[in-house]
């Protein structure tokens, strides 16, 4: 998939704009998802990649709302438990570390969306991202964390063996696992599930944001855009 960006002249700009605002208005009004976001993409001729960047970061006035009342900040997961939702926070920070682009929905959490999930292969980056993660968790102090990386992905076993070395090293209490349906664990965690899964997010009753968090702090990724009150694009600063 070829990564969105913003569109290149201020023609484009303003018909995408005016795409998410319609979006926006249907959602608002209860319209299904996928049959607002196809109505506006055929209305405007979006590409694909324009349709997963709106998919990626518009959302109902209600949704939004409900979620940010779920977020805690991070330093509110001092003594409690915490589920990661593995490959999630990791390639978002990846996409950061990467130059890839980044976005802040409407509900407030980054997002990546370049779309590379599902070819997702460990890299130098994936080390680093690993390493900003545990030294956020060293300062933290949740009682114990756990690590879940979606087993049909390649080498997610690997992954979860190399986490689970590197908590015993930095003397943090938890387990790093592959298991084939991660959310059967995150969706209904008793204590905190960092991610940026709606899906997941609307299941639980706390959420930390930690990849954004780490982006905004550590990273500050020039890639990052969001949408302005005008509902215009802009670069997050």
């Amino acid at each position: 998939m070829v990564a969105p960006r913003m569109p290149d002249t201020k023609i484009q700009a303003l018909i995408f704009q005016k795409a998410a605002r319609d979006f926006r208005y249907l959602l608002n009004r209860g319209y299904p998802r996928r049959a607002a976001l196809e109505l506006v993409g055929n209305r405007y001729q979006l590409v694909h990649e324009e349709r997963h960047l709106l998919h990626r970061s518009v959302f109902s006035s209600a949704d939004a709302k409900s979620r940010q009342k779920r977020i805690v900040r991070l330093h509110s997961i001092k003594g409690k438990p915490l589920a990661i939702d593995g490959y999630n926070v990791i390639i978002t920070i990846e996409a950061g570390l990467s130059g890839r682009p980044l976005i802040i929905g409407d509900d407030g959490f980054v997002r990546d969306i370049s779309g590379l999930s599902a070819n997702f292969k460990s890299s130098s980056k994936t080390t680093r991202a690993i390493q900003l993660i545990l030294d956020a968790l060293k300062r933290t102090k949740p009682s114990s964390t756990r690590f879940l990386f979606d087993a049909p992905i390649s080498k997610s076993g690997a992954l979860a063996e190399e986490v689970r070395t590197r908590m015993k090293e930095a003397n943090l209490r938890g387990d790093a696992l592959a298991i084939k349906v991660p959310e059967e664990i995150l969706i209904g965690f008793p204590g905190i599930v960092a991610t940026s899964d709606t899906a997941i997010i609307d299941q639980s009753k706390r959420v930390v944001d930690l990849a954004g968090t780490l982006l905004r702090r550590k990273i500050k990724p020039k890639t990052m855009l969001r949408w302005t009150r005008r509902e215009q694009f802009s670069r997050f600063d």
